[in-house]
């Protein structure tokens, strides 16, 4: 008889009666509507500051960056008076 192939080599049935188009069948106008802001960050984030990357862009990363921390402060603080007060026995 000779071996079989266990996996099916014909293609599966089309589930959705729609095809699909590929990007390089679309129009080059079409295809982004938008301005490239890559370049601009690049610029902007390969600049010798001093200023690390997770803060160069000004008020709305530092008020990320301190929202974060003081939730982690105080998730820390919250974590350690549970386990305090977890280890304490209980008046009966």
């Amino acid at each position: 008889q000779g071996l079989k192939p266990i996996v099916s080599t014909e293609s599966p049935a089309q589930i959705f009666g729609t095809t699909t188009k590929l990007a390089s069948d679309l129009p080059a106008t079409d295809s982004f509507l938008g301005r490239n802001k890559v370049p601009d960050l690049q610029k902007l984030f390969q600049k010798a500051d001093g200023l690390p990357v997770h803060l160069k862009r000004g008020v709305p990363d530092k008020l990320l960056y301190r929202t974060t921390m003081a939730l982690t402060i105080g998730g820390t603080i919250y974590c350690l008076v549970a386990l305090y007060m977890a280890s304490q026995p209980r008046n009966q």
